[in-house]
């Protein structure tokens, strides 16, 4: 373990173990632990850390409530959090008396199969901790039945097969967070169709800001920031209701201002992209163009 700057880093999992005072690995690169196994007080545990490994946990007695949208859950209902390598983690005082599991395993263990390039593809690891999963009880007995097997696996001796079965496992239990993860989508339409009135105003703002000159195109990091979640949840959540992402919600709104000012006023294409934040007029040329099948000019022509 490392300390930079009051973040305790941790590159193996032994290291992990050591400092939480777990039972010993069974294997060096995968664990499943229990958090009730965790024998360090709660005062020596690092309040800050960086993990060089995924994290996949399921918690549930937390003391508190957790922010998610507009509305509070209790922690009491359980949720599961991914992580990537190398994020920075935090632990508050509702995670004192936690239960639960807390899966870990190296990028290493994934190096040299599919998993290592398709684990890219589950945006979950990058949504904050007040975008985790919450599951069902029906849910709950599938992904517990899958921490099963791969307890299991790991308490076997270690074989030719090990491996692959272990990942095998891992992989399962990701498409079914997938899957859960969308049906969340769905049964919280209400909590992100708030969320998408709030864009479309702070979209409509930023543009009538006298700064946007200077402060260019809007982001999704900015339009993430100002609603408090991450980007990549801000783009899967606007995919599930509208089927595009933020990026593609962006320039949508840029062509409904371009046309604004085509159909309204007299700026020159170049005056409207210098308005609108673009450096270059043929950027907004370019991308008027893919999504409308014509030029600036041929719009306005096509007007008259």
């Amino acid at each position: 373990m490392k300390k930079e700057n009051r973040i305790a880093r941790f590159d193996s999992l032994s290291e992990l173990n050591s400092v939480l005072g777990l039972p010993r690995l069974s294997h060096p690169l995968v664990n499943l632990a229990n958090y009730a196994d965790i024998t360090t007080p709660f005062e020596d545990q690092p309040e800050t850390f960086q993990l060089n490994f995924y994290k996949i946990s399921y918690k549930f007695k937390l003391n508190g409530k957790i922010s998610y949208g507009q509305q509070n859950y209790d922690f009491d209902e359980g949720r599961m959090a991914f992580t990537a390598p190398n994020q920075v983690l935090s632990r508050g005082a509702a995670e004192r008396d936690l239960s639960g599991y807390t899966l870990l395993f190296h990028p290493d263990f994934i190096r040299h199969y599919p998993l290592a390039q398709k684990i890219k593809n589950f945006g979950f690891f990058s949504y904050s901790a007040n975008e985790a999963l919450y599951i069902s009880d029906k849910e709950k007995q599938i992904i517990f039945s899958i921490f099963e097997n791969i307890k299991t696996e790991l308490n076997n001796t270690i074989d030719d097969f090990s491996q692959d079965v272990l990942i095998s496992h891992i992989e399962v239990l990701l498409n079914y967070s997938n899957r859960f993860y969308k049906r969340q989508f769905i049964t919280r339409k209400d909590v992100n169709y708030d969320l998408l009135t709030k864009i479309e105003t702070l979209l409509n703002s930023y543009f009538e800001l006298e700064g946007i000159i200077q402060n260019g195109l809007p982001t999704v990091e900015y339009i993430a920031e100002h609603l408090n979640c991450s980007p990549r949840y801000l783009s899967d959540m606007l995919r599930s209701l509208t089927g595009q992402n933020a990026q593609q919600h962006i320039h949508n709104k840029l062509i409904e201002k371009a046309k604004e000012y085509l159909t309204s006023t007299n700026l020159s294409i170049s005056e409207i992209a210098y308005t609108l934040g673009f450096e270059h007029s043929q950027s907004l040329s370019r991308l008027f163009k893919k999504k409308t099948n014509l030029t600036p000019i041929e719009f306005k022509k096509l007007l008259n």
